[in-house]
């Protein structure tokens, strides 16, 4: 026996594609710019925000065709649907980040053994018209709805964001003294932030994807809270894991005291459920007190004859 989930999660993708697509076309427009004017300009930092960006829009895209692919119904097939994509999405994104950050820490070094010339001017300008744009695109990802996938592409975003502030102000240190080094060394400190947020991000897509209890639900309470609903005695065998961002299921076996009464213990554990944790789709079996006593008798008997043969 077991509740619906919520349909919104439809409705909310669908938003969450349209800003993710748009983000996307901004991003990749100004990255050809910003590349442009970065490489003219001689500087790393510039060119390794619009390599961050080009490497955005991919995201922001993959993660746009995830929030697609979320919304096809659920099928014979795939009887859940294929929302598990937002977690593909972010893992993949998440790895992309990785991938940028090793090269933007080598390129970095190299610069600083090796400085190059970089007009500051140029670069100072190119940057601010980026942190523009940056806030433009993550005021439009915000608006949506937050789940892991939206997140993954917010974080290359706000990535983008910091790239920007960096690249505005290694333009004015350089066009003010001449210190060039100023431009690798905030590009290695903006990858060191980049590098934290996209380790966690790819925790929380790994955790996703092997079905592990939402890190916001502690199973143990789960199970305290619904032997609190009357004529609930114990709960067992009882699993929580996200088939999408924010679609959280549920299953338990729940030892009653009295079987005539299940609907009524059913409701309210589907009501607890749904308005402590935000759980709306369970799966609950009820099993008698009495049929678990004498299992628990059983195996007891078993355990004792397998200690005498040993």
């Amino acid at each position: 026996m077991h509740s619906h989930p919520d349909h919104s999660h439809r409705h909310h993708s669908e938003t969450a594609g349209r800003a993710l697509w748009l983000a996307t076309t901004l991003t990749l427009v100004y990255a050809g710019v910003e590349a442009g004017v970065g490489w003219w300009a001689g500087s790393l930092a510039l060119v390794a925000d619009a390599g961050h960006m080009v490497n955005d829009a991919a995201a922001l895209a993959l993660a746009a065709a995830a929030a697609w692919l979320a919304r096809r119904p659920a099928s014979a097939r795939h009887s859940y649907g294929f929302g598990r994509a937002e977690f593909l999405a972010a893992l993949v994104n998440s790895l992309g980040l990785l991938i940028l950050v090793a090269w933007l820490a080598i390129s970095a070094v190299q610069r600083l053994y090796d400085p190059q010339p970089v007009i500051g001017e140029a670069v100072s300008l190119a940057a601010v018209v980026g942190l523009a744009i940056n806030l433009l695109v993550a005021w439009l990802l915000s608006r949506g709805e937050r789940n892991l996938n939206t997140r993954a592409a917010l974080l290359h975003v706000l990535g983008d964001l910091l790239g920007s502030v960096a690249a505005l102000f290694s333009g004015l240190v350089i066009a003010f003294t001449g210190w060039t080094p100023v431009d690798p060394l905030l590009s290695i400190g903006i990858g060191g932030l980049v590098l934290a947020s996209s380790l966690r991000l790819l925790r929380e897509a790994l955790h996703g994807l092997m079905e592990g209890t939402p890190f916001n639900l502690a199973l143990e309470e789960v199970g305290r809270a619904l032997t609190t609903v009357p004529g609930v005695a114990s709960v067992h065998d009882l699993h929580i894991w996200s088939v999408a961002p924010g679609q959280v299921m549920l299953s338990a076996h729940l030892v009653v005291l009295d079987l005539r009464r299940w609907e009524t213990m059913l409701n309210a554990c589907h009501a607890l459920l749904a308005e402590r944790f935000a759980i709306d789709h369970a799966t609950l079996q009820p099993e008698p007190e009495t049929r678990t006593v004498y299992w628990l008798k059983v195996r007891g008997k078993e355990s004792k004859a397998n200690t005498k043969h040993d």
